[in-house]
């Protein structure tokens, strides 16, 4: 099961998505229809449920080749399919194991944790309804070799292109979703022994600037910017914001911007309205060359990545000799913690057994 965010399919569907969203967070309405507006550019259809359904079709054909017919769902957090209805079609059609990969390559609270707690709280309904589900997940995959080629191919075409159109080498804008700092400051284990939000983005931005640099054979200027910040005024973010980013580098000499969405594996709204409309809109009130990068989605690589993460899984639980697939960075996320690892939990609260897993 692919376990996503969701998003509305028309316009019918805003608030509601967004009610959904923000539940729990006292946001009014008012400023929900506010914010609905974004929609209203795109007819309220959000394009990562197309994006979802074509990484779900990709990932069923390329386990289907390797020899496995394992069939692949989507379960969403705040649209339909929700997470709860697939899982319980899939109860009742008698299957007993569901495997899950979040469409949110990194770790902190809102890209893993609460995923976790909205699959507890699904299972826990299917309990009541005398249904039951083994629930697993894959580790986090922003490490794998799959994810970091699939960004550099984008990369290494777009400054081609930027190149050719303006015979200068592009600034590249990195760009990932913000979060509060306090989120970022809980998004590592305790211990330090992996990187936090910020610093996996960081990692993997170097590694992509890196191998795109050597095949270009110049060297390429680049930095991390965020975007999507929400909530109240007083509470701190993650920065710089990708608009305030782009007018500073203006103002140091920069003419030429390729902006790689490093944050995201598919289009969503947050690609297509912060970068393609406000970011690209700010890009032309200043003068800059603006080109942004695509987002993996059903890259080859990117793709592959995730079926050999189900495969290292599936050994995992089968108590088989686990294969495993070199990452791109290292050392790459285990599967498994000990549980009673609080920090990483939006409330210090600890969830099941099955669901404390190291990443989160």
């Amino acid at each position: 099961m692919l376990v996503s965010y969701g998003g509305p399919r028309q316009m019918e569907d805003v608030l509601p998505f967004m009610r959904n969203a923000t539940s729990g967070r006292g946001v009014p309405d008012e400023r929900l229809k506010q914010v609905s507006t974004h929609y209203g550019r795109f007819h309220g259809i959000s394009p990562i449920n197309a994006r979802n359904l074509e990484i779900r079709r990709a990932l069923e054909l390329e386990l289907s080749r390797r020899g496995d017919e394992i069939e692949v769902v989507i379960g969403n957090r705040n649209w339909h399919p929700f997470i709860h209805d697939t899982l319980c079609d899939l109860a009742m059609r008698g299957l007993t194991r569901v495997l899950c990969i979040f469409t949110s390559a990194y770790v902190c609270y809102s890209g893993c944790r609460q995923y976790r707690e909205d699959l507890a709280a699904a299972k826990a309904q299917l309990q009541v309804q005398d249904l039951s589900l083994e629930l697993d997940k894959v580790r986090a995959y922003y490490t794998t070799e799959g994810f970091v080629s699939a960004y550099t191919k984008r990369l290494v075409k777009a400054v081609r292109t930027m190149e050719e159109n303006t015979g200068r080498i592009p600034y590249v804008a990195f760009v990932t979703h913000s979060i509060p700092r306090a989120m970022q400051e809980c998004s590592g284990p305790a211990d330090q022994s992996r990187p936090d939000y910020q610093r996996q983005h960081q990692q993997v931005c170097a590694e992509v600037a890196a191998r795109a640099s050597k095949e270009l054979g110049r060297e390429l200027p680049w930095d991390l910017s965020f975007c999507s910040r929400s909530g109240p005024p007083q509470m701190p973010w993650l920065e710089p914001d990708i608009n305030d980013r782009l007018t500073q580098l203006k103002a140091e000499g920069v003419t030429d911007v390729v902006c790689v969405p490093i944050g995201f594996i598919c289009d969503h709204m947050e690609v297509v309205y912060d970068l393609d409309t406000e970011a690209k809109e700010t890009a032309a009130q200043l003068g800059l060359n603006y080109l942004r990068v695509p987002t993996v989605g059903t890259d080859p690589d990117f793709i592959g990545a995730l079926a050999d993460l189900v495969t290292e899984r599936a050994q995992e639980k089968a108590g088989d000799e686990v294969v495993y697939t070199p990452d791109a960075l290292e050392p790459g996320w285990p599967a498994w913690a000990p549980p009673g690892d609080s920090r990483v939990s939006k409330h210090g609260a600890d969830l099941p057994v099955e669901f404390e897993i190291k990443q989160n």
